[in-house]
């Protein structure tokens, strides 16, 4: 009966771009029944001389922030590890204490938790920078507040933008930025099969993946028919952070889940993709 029910990808084949979860992305898509095509497109570098997360200390004990918003888990850890590498951990906490602490949602929640510290705020679902910045404008006076943002991979002026409107100052926090993984090989031959049409559903859990695709496919200059080859494919979107990012490319989602979450995005395709997937091909 469970194996019945979770079929629902049955002779698809799924291309994921996910790198750190490659393995658990793919045995989700096998559990559902289709046939993983796994090109992971990007890698986390650490800024080496990151000069800006290890001034944010001293800048922290010194009251020169009044919030710090925490926009990843990963950028969390990365901050916190960098720090380590010029200071002790009690002190590093002791200066997060003292500040209003602002989760853009539950992953930075949860490495908080691993440190033994707490949000103040914490932006609900689908956890965009758009729901930072209704949690902190419903919460609090804005105007001459100092706002510490770390960032993730990519800048958000979106987010600084709409902050400094409100008459805050803003200082992005650069953590670790977004690169091509080491071998492109996989990615590349993933857009072959999908401008040969050898692949049924594309599955986008993160924007630089949507970025780092079509940077691959401008090296073979094949963006135009990787661009058409997708508008026959159920092209889904993890959430709206990297739905934008697909729009931008001229690609509409078929797909985005309630929740921005890997497992909802598989059980949303498993239950709509074929349907979705023979209109597109019909026309």
């Amino acid at each position: 009966m469970e194996s019945t029910a979770k079929a629902n990808l049955q002779g698809l084949r799924v291309v994921s771009f996910e790198s750190r979860r490659a393995k658990e992305m793919a045995e989700l898509i096998r559990r559902y029944g289709g046939e993983p095509i796994v090109a992971p497109s990007m890698r986390e570098i650490p800024l080496s001389e990151n000069h800006a997360a290890l001034d944010l200390l001293p800048q922290l004990e010194a009251g020169e922030f009044d919030l710090l918003i925490l926009m990843t888990g990963v950028g969390t850890r990365t901050l916190n590890e960098a720090l380590r590498t010029q200071f002790p951990q009690e002190r590093i906490f002791a200066a997060l204490r003292k500040t209003t602490l602002v989760a853009r949602g539950p992953k930075p929640v949860a490495v908080l938790k691993e440190l033994g510290l707490e949000p103040a705020l914490t932006a609900p679902e689908p956890n965009t920078w758009r729901e930072v910045l209704a949690t902190l404008s419903s919460g609090m006076d804005l105007s001459g507040k100092r706002i510490a943002v770390q960032e993730y991979g990519i800048p958000n002026p979106q987010l600084v933008a709409a902050l400094e409107s409100l008459g805050a100052s803003v200082a992005p926090i650069p953590i670790y930025r977004w690169a091509l993984p080491e071998d492109i090989g996989p990615l590349r031959a993933a857009i072959q099969k999908i401008s040969q049409g050898e692949a049924d559903l594309a599955l986008f859990t993160n924007g630089a993946q949507v970025d780092h695709l079509f940077r691959v496919a401008a090296y073979d200059k094949a963006e135009d028919s990787l661009r058409q080859a997708l508008r026959k494919f159920v092209i889904a979107s993890v959430g709206p952070v990297c739905t934008q990012v697909l729009e931008q490319f001229g690609l509409k989602p078929d797909l985005e889940p309630a929740h921005p979450k890997m497992g909802a995005l598989i059980a949303e395709c498993a239950a709509s993709a074929h349907r979705m997937l023979a209109a597109k091909r019909a026309v």
